[in-house]
């Protein structure tokens, strides 16, 4: 609901618009006029009124309020491609639409525009399975499955406790090297 419709409902359920006291702002600055300065007579206060004068300003609820985002963003690749696709669609239809008037008008121009339409049709379809093959691809490089049953992460998990176990074994090994045994519990 718009401003003009709020104040029309509140005219007409006989009640004005609702009015909140404010405190005028100090002026922090010289160059800036204050007492019976245009500026004052357009907020409402009348010329020579004091800094600290309440200024009634009319109180009206918001038009909307934001709401966080259902859903996560696409991807860019995709969403360019949906871009794309949408356009190339937007574009065969217009043609389609142009070549069946013409059909109905006799015009010599029919035959080349549903020539055109079918090459926009080709290429309105390849646009969708662009973006539908876009997305699949997307997905299969960055997508991560981060449910807790998931295989990967179980395969991950293995990979990284096969990989401490090899480092903690070449930490052992370079302890030996180090202290100058070849590997032997004994040196004699």
């Amino acid at each position: 609901m718009g401003t003009v419709e709020q104040r029309e409902r509140a005219a007409d359920s006989g009640g004005k618009p609702r009015t909140v006291a404010r405190q005028a702002p100090e002026v922090p600055d010289r160059d800036i006029p204050t007492v019976g300065s245009a500026r004052e007579e357009t907020y409402g206060r009348p010329a020579g009124a004091g800094a600290s004068a309440p200024v009634e300003q009319p109180y009206y609820k918001p038009l909307w309020i934001e709401e966080p985002a259902r859903r996560r963003r696409l991807p860019d690749p995709v969403r360019e491609a949906a871009v794309r696709a949408v356009l190339i669609i937007a574009v065969t239809l217009v043609q389609a639409v142009v070549a069946f008037l013409f059909t109905l008008a006799g015009s010599w121009l029919a035959f080349p525009m549903v020539l055109g339409g079918v090459a926009g049709t080709v290429v309105a379809t390849w646009a969708a399975l662009d973006v539908w093959v876009t997305r699949q691809v997307w997905n299969q490089r960055y997508g991560v499955v981060s449910a807790p049953s998931s295989t990967a992460r179980a395969l991950r998990r293995e990979r990284r406790r096969a990989r401490r176990e090899e480092r903690a074994a070449e930490r052992a090994q370079e302890r030996i090297r180090r202290r100058g045994g070849t590997g032997r519990l004994s040196h004699s």
